[in-house]
């Protein structure tokens, strides 16, 4: 069977490799193939967080044919806290859903 194993270690540093893999392998049968498994997570600690099209799996999870497996790095900076920042930043009357009104229209639209 045909897989993919996508990696992003920084942001626009994505490296992707076609793998050709027996049927029932498992995810972390692909990272090995691929050596990322060696590389990364030979030391104690949490579970790499990873995916198959952009579904949470684990190591264990077994790999079906045109499959593709997605190593995610943590978050640094919560979603929702970057949100308050920009909106902190920008001002209410420039940022929203009534930023850009044209000029004599009603207020909402």
């Amino acid at each position: 069977m045909k897989i993919s194993v996508v990696d992003c270690q920084a942001p626009r540093r994505v490296q992707e490799w076609e793998l050709e893999l027996s049927s029932g392998a498992s995810a972390e049968q692909a990272l090995r193939a691929c050596g990322l498994y060696d590389d990364r997570f030979k030391q104690p600690g949490p579970e790499p967080l990873l995916g198959i099209w952009g579904r949470r799996c684990t190591l264990d999870a077994v790999l079906e044919d045109g499959d593709r497996l997605e190593l995610y790095r943590p978050l640094r900076v919560d979603p929702k806290e970057a949100r308050r920042e920009r909106f902190v930043g920008q001002g209410v009357r420039s940022a929203g859903l009534f930023a850009k009104r044209r000029a004599g229209a009603k207020p909402g639209y």
